[in-house]
C-alpha cells in the first residue's frame, strides 16, 4: 500500500493520532515514510499543524503541508475566506506521487469527514484518493451513532469506486461503555470492512518514545502492528451477548 488516505466519519476525531501510529509501526519495520496534510485549516503561521504533530510522535517521517488557511473551516470555505488558492484533488494526488516515488509508504490525512469540499468545484479528499488509486482508512468514533456515520462513510466509499482498507477507532476509553462495547463488534458487519486497530484515549498525549513503542499494539497486521480485533471485542464483550449484526445487500 504505497499510499493510504486517512479520512474519518467526523473532525476531531484522531485522524492525527492515527496517522502517527501507522507511520510510527511503518518506520519501526524499517519502511521509509512521508506524511501529507492538504490543508490545514484554523492555525496561525508558527503554530504546530497535524502533519508536524504526526512526524513529532511518529519520529523519521517526512511531513509535507500544503496549504494553511487561518480561519477553523472547511478547506474550500477557508481558502475562499483567506482570498487564497484551494488545494484540489488535483494537487492533492500530485503531490502525494511525488512523495511516493522517494517513500515506501505515503499517507495523506484528510480534513474533517471524507466529503468536506476541497475546492468550489466541489472536490474531496475521495476524489483524490479516486485518483490515486489509493484505499481508505477510516478512523471512527467508539460510541453512540457511529454505526450510522461509519456505514454512510462506507457507502459514499463504495459510491465513489473508492476502495476502504478498514476502520480504526480513534479514541478507545478506559472505561468503555455499553454502547461503545457492543460496537466493536457491530462495526465491520455495518461498515463492510475490517476493524484494523483502536487506538487509547490519551495517545497523543504520550511522550513520543512511549508512542512509538506502544503504537503497534494498537494497530492490526495489515497496518504493521499485532493488535487483534477479536480478541479486543472479546475482552469488552457485554454479557448477555447476542451475535454481532450480519451485513446484508
Amino acid at each position: 500500500m504505497p499510499v493510504v488516505v486517512v479520512s474519518g466519519t467526523d473532525t476531531e476525531i484522531g485522524k492525527t493520532v492515527v496517522t502517527a501510529a501507522v507511520a510510527a509501526a511503518a518506520t519501526a519495520a524499517g519502511r521509509t515514510v512521508a506524511v501529507l496534510k492538504p490543508a490545514q485549516t484554523g492555525l496561525a503561521p508558527g503554530e504546530e499543524g497535524d502533519v508536524a504533530a504526526a512526524g513529532r510522535l511518529a519520529g523519521g517521517v517526512t511531513t509535507v503541508e500544503l496549504a494553511r488557511f487561518p480561519e477553523p473551516l472547511a478547506p474550500a470555505t477557508a481558502a475562499r475566506r483567506a482570498g487564497m488558492a484551494p488545494v484540489g484533488p488535483a494537487d492533492v494526488a500530485e503531490a502525494a506521487r511525488r512523495l511516493a516515488a522517494e517513500h515506501d509508504l505515503v499517507l495523506v490525512e484528510g480534513a474533517g469527514g471524507l466529503l468536506v469540499r476541497f475546492d468550489e468545484e466541489g472536490g474531496t479528499l475521495a476524489d483524490a484518493a479516486r485518483l490515486l488509486d489509493a484505499q481508505v482508512l477510516v478512523v471512527v468514533r467508539a460510541g453512540l451513532g457511529t454505526l450510522n456515520t461509519t456505514a454512510l462513510t462506507a457507502e459514499a466509499l463504495r459510491a465513489r469506486g473508492v476502495g476502504a482498507l478498514g476502520a480504526v477507532i480513534g479514541s478507545w476509553p478506559a472505561s468503555p461503555d455499553l454502547a461503545e462495547r457492543c460496537n466493536l463488534a457491530d462495526l465491520p458487519a455495518v461498515a463492510g470492512m475490517p476493524l484494523l486497530g483502536a487506538v487509547p484515549h490519551g495517545a497523543g498525549a504520550l511522550p513520543p518514545t512511549d508512542f512509538r513503542a506502544q503504537s503497534p499494539g494498537w494497530l492490526a497486521p495489515a497496518l504493521g502492528g499485532r493488535w487483534d480485533a477479536a480478541a479486543f471485542a472479546a475482552r469488552f464483550a457485554p454479557e448477555p451477548c447476542p451475535p454481532p449484526l450480519v451485513r446484508t445487500a
